[in-house]
């Protein structure tokens, strides 16, 4: 079912400002526009919107800086960014200021008509812990279309708890994807513990994973930490998972439900405070459905 509501469309770029204009009002939607803040907070308090479209940099301020005082105010409001400022900064800002979604410039006419449709149907999303960093101390820097998606991805996950897994070849960067992740999410002042499953011996995975008690095994010959109590609080990276042995991936499997693990050779329970990020170059749904 299509939905309709009103609009309201900040740029101050008149050319933007119309043509986004016409295309929502082709589909049925009652569009307002403005090309400052102080007009949009005008428009705003005179006849509050269905769904707020809004650029970020504008004439007498920043964008998300009107839409984060909005959705404070107003919280079932859904705002969608737009931005020429294509960055993993401003994606994850427009996220943490409440924004529904994020578009970055140049964008697609039918994407923006969908993404509202989306907006008029769920409403918005929360506030999350700002963050600290500038796009100069990130590692990824790109700007073209397919790294917008992956921005807008990672921005959707960093303000939650889930685990992540990062698939695509060697050499793409699913570490620095990994790595973003924890540095804009609010375990980024613990550790980020990186550990490769393709180049740990099968029978060490376990003891490198969960830690070991003293005489666990030959050569055990004092108590050692794993790589879940070294993160401890922060985020646990497992590279190349599509690697781990399916006997250490049935004790992962418990943790992961249970939130809880054993060292090797142990009895105490120990709660696993960890986000887990994983990565493969391998299709995993194409292993699974091989048997």
């Amino acid at each position: 079912m299509t939905r309709t509501g009103r609009i309201l469309v900040v740029d101050d770029d008149a050319a933007i400002r119309t043509v986004v204009g016409q295309a929502l009002k082709r589909d049925g939607h009652r569009v307002t526009t403005a090309a400052t803040i102080a007009e949009a907070e005008v428009q705003l308090a005179a006849a509050p919107p269905d769904v707020l479209i809004s650029d970020v940099v504008l004439p007498d301020g920043n964008g998300l800086d009107l839409v984060d005082r909005v959705v404070r105010a107003q919280p079932g409001l859904p705002v969608i960014i737009l931005s020429a400022q294509n960055t993993l900064t401003t994606a994850v800002r427009a996220t943490e200021v409440g924004a529904f979604d994020y578009l970055p410039k140049p964008f697609d006419l039918d994407v923006l008509s969908r993404t509202v449709q989306s907006a008029l149907a769920r409403g918005s999303g929360g506030v999350v812990e700002p963050i600290d960093a500038d796009d100069t101390a990130l590692p990824l820097i790109g700007r073209s279309p397919a790294m917008q998606d992956v921005y807008r991805i990672i921005a959707r996950v960093v303000s939650n708890d889930l685990t992540v897994l990062v698939s695509g070849e060697s050499g793409t960067g699913k570490e620095l994807v990994a790595r973003a992740i924890h540095d804009l999410g609010p375990r980024r002042r613990s550790p980020f513990i990186a550990l490769n499953m393709a180049a740990i011996p099968r029978e060490l995975i376990e003891a490198e994973l969960f830690g070991h008690e003293r005489g666990a095994f030959t050569g055990a010959q004092a108590r050692s930490a794993g790589r879940f109590e070294q993160a401890a609080g922060g985020t646990l990276f497992l590279d190349e998972i599509g690697d781990m042995p399916m006997e250490a991936q049935t004790r992962l499997l418990r943790v992961l439900q249970s939130g809880e693990f054993t060292t090797v050779g142990g009895a105490r329970t120990i709660r696993a405070d960890v986000r887990i990020v994983a990565a493969t170059n391998r299709d995993l749904s194409a292993l699974v459905a091989g048997g």
